[in-house]
């Protein structure tokens, strides 16, 4: 329900890694510098710039860093903007851990940091702990202050130059490698957000084929979205566009299709008399295409949204537009996942989200089958925001926000948790369709040092061009550590001509089977089997194979009176002094006059006592084991 979640790339770290590194890449080679944002943990608008995001060490290392992380260490963005939000009791603005000892010291960033707007806090502290450039300003009282630490002692000045030379260090860059003939063609801009548009669109349902359209049939364009698309975000985001094309304006001078707004998406009221046009035209088309979605001020900077329904005048609309047309096709504009009450009422869906200025040229040609669509959904849509992990927290208590879900976010929670959903994290449709092949793994077994390749073959077993995206996915088999189902390692998007069959790579290093461990405060990779997944989405798995991977790095471990005799079964080490520890503890197994039944009860019980009883409890049920006597098998194992 985040205001701004238009702005996010997804709910998956990697997908969410992988595209803000290409965007940085593309930007910055043009020699404009980008500034990567809100960092740390600002997924909510409400309270943001004095609330406390409270997440703990494993959850921000295995979400929400890895997108930041991948960033900065591949494409070195020239600058970071700090969130508004504490992150753990402390201001982003003026948090070293991650401003300095995380950022810079182990990601290697080289620019400088900027403070969101107003986003300070105090600008002394700020500057110690990283913070390079405030914005907007603070009409120079900030100055006095940080003059006043330099003369006063409290801010070594050396501090304040090294914050001053990266910021110029960023200025000089610019005017170094500056073009001063570079040119904007405005129209090939235009041309080229279509096409990315087109790649975009997700296609989520086309029931009897209904998609794409002939375009000789009767048409009804029905919808205030066909006219007035919403191709963008609120708030801060919002630009000024070269043009704005329609789905109307793209298919202006086409007799057959006839259009009718059908709503007034700045009222969720029912506009009875839009509504019996709308009804009217589309009784008389062979096929109805109703543009839907999320009215600005439902997704916008500055607040979250209530709730996930799109206006109750739009719904009201779809629905009965469908009574009247079984051939209705749904096209929607929104920048988040939203409740779809006519979902099986209607015969197509078409996402376009927020698709830019060019979205209604690329919608028609996704309609009409002059583009193929092939966008995969970057998050999972609920059925209903109840089910949803965060549910019950979000927002938090006063200036607190606890992210209780941990590491299951989106589909993997909802995966774990053997869950239904509207529509899975990664799906997405084709006018063809894919076959999946041959999957291969270089090695069975591996050690966490070493690199995986696999490979899958995909075929096009349809008659129309089109492209895939082969998903993988890792899928830890046992193992101690609580961890989502499944998790996505790899993606690739690929054209294939009908017929024609690609052999797909993938690569997978240590970090793809590991996760955070918060002892070693770095990733780890349990030793066991992990199920390799190939998948059209996190819920279509088409092809599996496992390996065996052992890890390198082995974690001590460390014995007490409070640790468990079941620990010292599994540990080899200690598996010679269970005999001595065990002694004594004979009058704690069933007898035999308790029958057979009754016995294998007890026996049962008792092998989960054993093994969850700690040390100090043998002291209670063995009269002869001395307190010394498990202090020096302690030691002796602790060695």
């Amino acid at each position: 329900l985040c205001g701004r979640n238009f702005e996010y790339y997804s709910e998956d770290p990697l997908l969410a890694s992988e595209m803000a590194s290409a965007l940085i890449h593309g930007v910055q080679s043009k020699n404009i510098g980008t500034s990567i944002k809100h960092f740390l943990a600002n997924n909510q608008e409400h309270r943001r710039m004095t609330g406390s995001s409270e997440v703990d060490e494993r959850t921000l290392r295995e979400i929400y860093m890895p997108a930041f992380e991948s960033a900065v260490k591949k494409e070195k963005p020239w600058t970071v903007m700090c969130s508004y939000n504490k992150i753990n009791g402390t201001y982003a603005s003026e948090n070293k851990t991650y401003l300095t000892d995380v950022l810079r010291d182990e990601w290697g960033f080289d620019g400088y940091v900027m403070s969101d707007w107003g986003a300070v806090n105090e600008r002394v502290l700020g500057l110690s702990a990283g913070l390079d450039l405030e914005m907007p300003s603070s009409g120079g009282y900030n100055d006095a202050s940080i003059v006043e630490a330099v003369v006063n002692g409290t801010l070594d000045e050396k501090v304040l130059n090294l914050a001053c030379e990266r910021i110029l260090n960023i200025v000089y860059r610019y005017e170094e490698n500056k073009n001063p003939n570079a040119v904007w063609d405005k129209e090939a801009d235009h041309q080229l957000s279509a096409e990315i548009a087109q790649e975009c669109i997700v296609l989520l349902k086309n029931e009897d084929q209904i998609l794409p359209i002939k375009e000789t049939a009767k048409i009804a364009f029905i919808g205030h979205y066909a006219d007035v698309p919403r191709f963008q975000g609120g708030g801060s985001s919002h630009i000024n566009c070269f043009k704005v094309t329609s789905a109307r304006s793209a298919t202006e001078g086409i007799s057959n299709i006839v259009y009718a707004k059908g709503f007034n998406d700045m009222t969720d009221e029912i506009d009875e008399v839009l509504k019996a046009e709308a009804l009217e035209v589309a009784k008389k088309a062979e096929v109805a295409v109703v543009f839907a979605g999320l009215p600005d001020n439902f997704e916008s900077e500055g607040y979250d949204r209530k709730h996930m329904r799109m206006p109750s005048c739009q719904n009201d609309l779809i629905a009965a537009i469908a009574a009247v047309q079984p051939n209705t096709i749904v096209v929607l504009h929104n920048g988040s996942p939203i409740e779809m009450p006519w979902v099986n009422e209607v015969k197509g869906i078409v996402e376009a989200y927020l698709g830019g200025q060019a979205v209604g040229l690329a919608v028609v040609n996704v309609l009409f089958g002059k583009a193929n669509p092939s966008g995969r959904l970057p998050e999972t849509f609920p059925i209903k925001l109840e089910d949803n992990p965060s549910y019950l927290y979000f927002k938090g208590e006063g200036d607190v926000v606890e992210y209780r879900e941990g590491v299951f976010v989106g589909y993997r929670y909802y995966e774990t948790k053997k869950m239904n959903v509207l529509f899975p994290f990664g799906y997405g449709l084709s006018y063809t369709t894919f076959e999946y092949s041959n999957l291969k793994l270089d090695k069975a077994l591996m050690k966490d040092t070493d690199e995986l390749l696999v490979s899958v073959d995909v075929t096009n077993t349809g008659n129309v061009i089109g492209k895939e995206v082969v998903q993988l996915y890792v899928s830890p088999k046992g193992g101690e550590i609580i961890r989502p189902v499944k998790e996505l390692r790899g993606f690739e998007k690929i054209e294939l001509k009908p017929g024609e069959t690609k052999t797909v790579t993938f690569k997978l290093s240590k970090r793809a089977f590991a996760y955070w461990n918060t002892n070693l405060h770095n990733w780890h990779v349990e030793t066991g089997n992990y199920e390799i997944q190939i998948g059209k989405s996190a819920s279509e798995v088409s092809l599996k194979n496992e390996v065996t991977v052992e890890s390198t790095v082995t974690i001590a471990k460390q014995y007490s009176f409070n640790s468990r005799l079941g620990e010292l079964m599994q540990d080899p080490k200690g598996q010679p002094f269970l005999q001595a520890l065990m002694a004594g503890m004979g009058a704690l197994t069933p007898s035999a006059e308790e029958g057979e039944a009754q016995g294998a009860v007890t026996g049962e019980m008792m092998a989960a006592m054993m093994n969850d009883l700690p040390l100090r409890a043998l002291l209670s049920f063995s009269p002869d084991l001395k307190r010394e006597s498990v202090q020096q098998i302690i030691d002796m194992l602790n060695q």
